[in-house]
């Protein structure tokens, strides 16, 4: 009788190969069940939307609006398209009075010195909130959350 005194090669790759196959999905699957990503992607994308109208409005020397459409919950970016960010996506804007253009609707202007009329943004998908701030003075954009 031989005693066993220890694992062959081929245990010891099959060990590591399940090894391997657990490790490369646990990331996958907390990434699906933690909440939030799509928000955070929608506020990520907006923020981005915001800073370049701040910088056309700088480079153009013009005010540039970007006009946020909260029961649609899209915005109509610089160049005129329209943006959907998503479904399930709950926005709530807080803008100067002068920029509301609707019940639902409401935009936030980039003056050509960067300044703006500031404003705050909510975006959340049941899961996680983030929040966008524009500072009137600067027109810096700060994504929150």
């Amino acid at each position: 009788m031989r005693e066993n005194a220890g694992y062959t090669l081929f245990e010891l790759l099959v060990v590591l190969a399940i090894m391997g196959l657990v490790l490369a999905t646990v990331p996958m699957v907390v990434a699906t069940a933690r909440p939030g990503p799509a928000s955070r992607a929608a506020a990520e994308e907006l923020a981005a939307a915001l800073r370049l109208a701040r910088g056309e409005a700088i480079g153009r020397y013009a005010p540039t609006t970007l006009l946020l459409d909260v029961e649609g919950a899209s915005y109509r970016g610089v160049d005129g398209t329209v943006h959907e960010l998503g479904e399930g996506m709950h926005i709530e804007l807080v803008t100067a009075r002068s920029e509301l253009t609707g019940d639902t609707s409401g935009q936030i202007r980039f003056f050509p010195d960067g300044s703006s009329t500031g404003g705050e943004i909510a975006i959340a998908d049941g899961g996680r909130s983030y929040r966008i701030t524009v500072d009137w003075l600067t027109g810096v954009v700060e994504v929150e959350g």
